[in-house]
């Protein structure tokens, strides 16, 4: 896909990624927006995305992102959704609906045909973030900001490169973005390593009450809206939770959930090994990739846990 022929002549261009926006999301979005400025100077260009968390602060033009989700009244010529298929949107559904022409740039399997009129999507790459670089045809017009919110989307969902998506290709292109010159590492530093306070004190509570099951092969922890209150934390300050739970020995699936309204969970799911968790986490709605994966589950804690112990147990 050439990006540029796919946008010619639109005079209006949305760009949304999916709710709850990580790393690779901002990444993709913001570099994929600040390259179509450069390229379509003439066309009105929108980024519809909730709020990014402040660690995102870094990248240019996150302050220029539209957050209200207004009821339509002008269709955008062209709607880019990243980094997920359309029903992820949120609020930003109803613009990729009504806009002329739909396009969808993603990697997760759980996506495979893809939701728009063109269609980009190769699970077996890194990150949205590497695709957007790939769908760049002209080069010369990236420079050091695009380059840097497209290396923070690659880090985030490689982990730093040490999940097993990382593939040569991801590497070849991490060296070209920080051939730009921007401080990578203190980059990786601010935006993946570093936590607050109140996210370390959470996570601690969280690693504090987790729970191993069959025989060790699965841990599981849960925050409720209580504990959310106590610490005053919010969604994003629960981000790496459920990566430090894959880091026990011995566990090869590791499962965090946290309370988001009256018997509903958000679990994100993560593998060591061969477990797919996208399989597991698909048969209940959700989706994502092979080792990692979530879903929005209803029920008790409890009820949860054994319902995702039956699909695990099926693999394991």
């Amino acid at each position: 896909m050439n990006i540029f022929e796919e946008v010619k002549g639109a005079k209006t261009i949305g760009i949304s990624g999916h709710i709850r926006p990580d790393g690779d999301c901002v990444g993709s979005v913001m570099g994929l927006y600040l390259y179509l400025k450069k390229i379509c100077p003439k066309a009105k260009i929108q980024v519809m995305l909730e709020q990014p968390a402040d660690i995102f602060s870094c990248i240019a033009g996150v302050e220029e992102i539209n957050s209200d989700f207004e009821p339509i009244t002008d269709c955008f010529d062209v709607f880019i959704a990243l980094d997920c298929e359309k029903t992820r949107l949120g609020e930003a559904e109803k613009y990729f609906d009504h806009a002329g022409k739909k396009i969808n740039i993603d990697h997760h399997i759980s996506n495979a045909t893809g939701c728009g009129d063109v269609n980009f999507v190769v699970p077996t790459a890194s990150s949205a973030s590497e695709l957007v670089y790939k769908v760049l045809e002209d080069k010369s017009q990236i420079d050091a900001e695009i380059a840097k919110a497209l290396y923070i989307g690659i880090i985030h969902d490689t982990g730093v490169f040490q999940y097993s998506n990382t593939a040569p290709e991801t590497l070849e292109i991490a060296a070209k973005l920080i051939a730009y010159g921007f401080d990578f590492p203190k980059l990786i530093d601010s935006t993946f390593y570093e936590k607050t306070y109140v996210q370390n004190q959470i996570m601690g509570r969280a690693l504090l009450e987790s729970i191993l099951f069959m025989d060790g092969k699965c841990i599981v922890s849960m925050i409720d809206k209580k504990t959310m209150a106590f610490y005053n934390a919010a969604p994003h300050d629960l981000d790496g939770i459920v990566n430090q739970l894959r880091n026990t020995k011995g566990v090869e699936c590791a499962i965090f959930m946290y309370e988001t309204g009256s018997l509903e969970y958000k679990v994100s799911l993560r593998s060591n090994g061969e477990l797919d968790v996208a399989k597991v986490a698909s048969f209940f709605g959700g989706g994502g990739h092979v080792k990692a994966a979530g879903v929005t589950m209803q029920g008790t804690f409890h009820d949860i846990v054994n319902n995702l112990s039956a699909q695990i147990a099926k693999q394991l």
